[in-house]
């Protein structure tokens, strides 16, 4: 579908750019909060109309709209902001349908931004709260922009595709501590009940000492969106954005994630080092851009237990997505709607009548953190959790072992010179052994 109306799109300086200027304001102002950025707004005793805008209004993004229109009786969707004007039409309409937040819709074309700097239109809106929704190149900039703006934030996984943005990431959510704002993740196993439950089970003993864990990602190939020939390169990688490594960070990151991120749950800590192999065997067509179809990457500790992790996305194979954990006395298998533990006292979690999903339950969280004035921040497991992902694709796409510090530490940068119309960064994929780790 073509962009109904160019001329609404904004030419802004490029992400780079942006990281290099909001590191030197962070170390100049210490823990002082900019004088200039506007400050929370409280919300108490559960009166007044919380007032939320979403970022980013694809599938995931007006998923996260319902559940956050149903989290609180008094909350009001007021802005929508999304690069492409036909995916705010599309929203829209299909938010309309859902009786459950009937009346809860009121967003008038002056509150409807496209465009690449549509984010900070909405942030300067009045919304109270901004769900991050979007491609997760996009979240380092888009957080910062939100916590400068005094917005208590949804910021759906993974929060950046490399280091430069993690550190952001790590920076901004600082920064809401500082300003009593909560940050609410997208790694929604977190608030999955049955998962609380076996991890406490497992950090109580129950399955011994954990000696090995696996993160098993095993799926069939996802959508795609056929180039139309009005669009730009820029525009048809933006429609594609989940098969271009600068826009998803491949796979691994954007889903494979929160299996990678139960385990760092599960052992309260992150590896040392990493080494795999990965590749395309079957995704390879030019409309695949340059992610991979499989990785297999070893994560080792320092006290010698190892993460395996796995995933691939091809047609046709079986599937299996979950955690796993073997103890010195047991096992644990953590897999949505079969939570269980084998070890001497046998132990199978089983969901009650009526539960909430996990992702509602994640956006009831934030909102009663905001009600209740007592602010939550997931700032640190989201993005240590994030470069746990990155470091699994910086070793598959060199080929070299790759280290914490290296991963936190490197200045690879994947953001294009700017955003604007036209040309796109260049579709390079990488070759083990001749990618350079930097």
């Amino acid at each position: 579908m073509p962009i109904k109306d160019k001329s609404n799109y904004q030419h802004v300086s490029s992400r780079r750019q942006f990281l290099k200027t909001a590191s030197i304001v962070a170390a100049a102002s210490g823990v002082a909060t900019n004088a200039m950025s506007q400050t929370a707004t409280p919300h108490v005793g559960g009166r007044d109309t919380l007032r939320i805008g979403v970022v980013g209004c694809g599938g995931r993004g007006t998923g996260a709209v319902l559940d956050a229109l149903q989290a609180d009786p008094h909350i009001q969707l007021t802005a929508i902001a999304d690069v492409f004007g036909d995916r705010i039409d599309l929203c829209l309409q299909s938010l309309a349908q859902e009786k459950d937040v009937a009346g809860k819709i009121d967003v008038p074309k002056k509150r409807q931004f496209s465009g690449f700097n549509a984010y900070q239109e909405l942030i300067e809106s009045g919304v109270d709260v901004v769900l991050l929704a979007t491609p997760p190149h996009f979240r380092p900039l888009h957080l910062r922009a939100a916590i400068e703006g005094g917005k208590h934030v949804f910021c759906e996984k993974p929060v950046a595709v490399d280091a430069p943005g993690v550190r952001s990431v790590l920076e901004s959510c600082r920064r809401a501590n500082e300003r009593k704002l909560s940050i609410v993740s997208g790694l929604c196993y977190r608030d999955d009940p049955g998962f609380n439950e076996a991890i406490d089970r497992i950090h109580d003993g129950e399955i011994g000492e954990v000696r090995t864990l696996y993160a098993n990602d095993y799926r069939g190939t996802l959508w795609e969106k056929p180039r139309q020939h009005i669009w730009s390169d820029m525009e048809n990688q933006l429609r594609n954005w989940y098969y271009y490594t600068w826009l998803s960070g491949d796979f691994n990151v954007e889903q494979h994630i929160h299996f990678l991120d139960v385990c760092a749950w599960v052992k309260q800590s992150y590896p040392d080092r990493a080494i795999g192999i990965g590749g395309r065997q079957a995704r390879t067509q030019e409309k695949y851009g340059n992610i991979y179809d499989h990785h297999s990457v070893t994560y080792e500790y320092l006290d010698g237990t190892r993460l395996v992790s796995n995933c691939r996305q091809q047609a046709g194979c079986s599937t299996d997505t979950r955690s796993f954990v073997q103890g010195s006395h047991g096992c644990a298998n953590l897999d949505d709607g079969n939570t269980f533990i084998d070890a001497e006292g046998k132990w199978r979690y089983r969901k009650k009548r009526g539960q909430k999903s996990i992702y509602q339950l994640e956006h009831d969280r934030l909102f009663s953190s905001i009600r209740n004035g007592r602010p939550v921040n997931d700032g640190e497991y989201m993005s240590n959790s994030t470069l746990l992902a990155i470091m699994g694709r910086m070793a598959t796409y060199t080929g070299e072992a790759v280290t914490w510090e290296q991963a936190m530490n490197s200045k690879e940068d994947l953001s294009p010179p700017e955003y604007a119309w036209g040309d796109a960064p260049e579709v390079v994929i990488a070759v083990p052994g001749v990618t350079e780790l930097i």
